[in-house]
């Protein structure tokens, strides 16, 4: 049975979708002046695929301040189960602040020490609710950033990637790289060992070409591919994505939009790729899906408020379908 099979054998899972992370609180500087939102890339797709109707949840730790009871809020908002996010009372919620000009948004960050990084493969312990949680899980995701944040973060998630396939679980990575958190050959190291392992490996073009030294992106989805890495969907900004198994690979063009703000886009086409694909077990159609509700995302400022709910992604794909036919 092929992977996208099996993800859809495993119906009688509690959670469609466990994200391990840190969240972030968001500063943006829009012209409208300074807003205060939610950030943190595993948040984002956990928000994302829960506005598709996936059963989502996050696995982390907060702050016990205000920016920890905004997302905390935020999630009982969208449905996102927050019972696996522990409150540390020693450390704060980690926050970032957007400014926008000319070459696009740039990103400031205030997250040393942050309760997130101070996780370690303590928190999915044989016996703890997060181990009983990865065992009930139809996909487990982390990226980069969760294990850039700290070794023991680092640590945390290889572990919990490690009980998850143990338990049958599909393990989806994006490779997520923010050169601030760790040197280039650290980052190297540790997102091919964690590429290896991954069922479904999500990068984007800029930083694979970081990562692995190559330029085309057919190139850098065969070397993923060759790493282990069950499919490979790659995403390629305004030119949609290139969708790879060892079997099939396709380019999924981008619709495009009047756009304002591209953060969280790529998270945005995570959740709703891996929504998609728990719902429907195919990669190529979730691609698809997921590239429209990524650019319809970019109309508005912030990582959150932007991202798409089912529906309106539905009425768009709709529309272009009909545009398609006409022309």
């Amino acid at each position: 049975m092929d992977k996208p099979a099996a993800l859809l054998q495993r119906e009688a899972m509690t959670f469609d979708l466990l994200c391990i992370g840190e969240p972030l609180g968001e500063l943006n500087a829009t012209r409208g002046g300074l807003q205060l939102g939610h950030g943190g890339d595993v948040s984002n797709v956990a928000v994302a695929a829960a506005r598709q109707g996936a059963r989502t949840a996050m696995l982390s730790a907060l702050g016990a301040d205000s920016v920890g009871e905004s997302l905390r809020g935020l999630w009982a908002e969208e449905g996102v189960d927050a019972a696996l996010v522990s409150s540390d009372p020693e450390a704060s919620t980690g926050l970032y602040l957007i400014d926008h000009g000319e070459e696009g948004h740039r990103f400031s960050y205030w997250r040393q020490g942050s309760a997130a990084s101070r996780l370690t493969p303590a928190a999915v312990a044989a016996g703890t609710p997060a181990a009983a949680a990865l065992a009930d899980s139809a996909l487990v995701h982390a990226s980069g950033i969760s294990q850039a944040i700290s070794t023991g973060a680092c640590d945390l998630v290889f572990a919990a990637f490690e009980q998850a396939r143990a338990a049958g679980a599909l393990i989806s990575y994006d490779t997520n790289l923010r050169l601030k958190l760790w040197p280039l050959p650290r980052a190297r190291a540790i997102v091919q060992a964690t590429a290896a392992l991954a069922d479904i490996l999500l990068p984007g073009l800029e930083d694979a070409r970081l990562l692995t030294g190559l330029e085309e992106p057919d190139a850098i989805v065969d070397r993923y591919l060759s790493l282990g890495a069950g499919m490979v969907v790659l995403t390629l900004g305004r030119e949609g994505a290139l969708i790879a198994t060892p079997e099939r690979r396709q380019r999924v063009p981008a619709p495009q939009v009047e756009a304002l703000d591209a953060t969280g886009a790529g998270d945005c086409f995570d959740g709703c790729f891996l929504a998609e694909l728990r719902r429907g077990g195919d990669p190529f159609a979730a691609a698809r899906y997921a590239t429209v509700a990524a650019a319809l995302s970019t109309r508005g400022y912030g990582a959150v408020p932007p991202i798409p709910r089912r529906a309106e992604v539905e009425r768009q794909m709709a529309s272009l379908a009909e545009s398609e036919e006409r022309s």
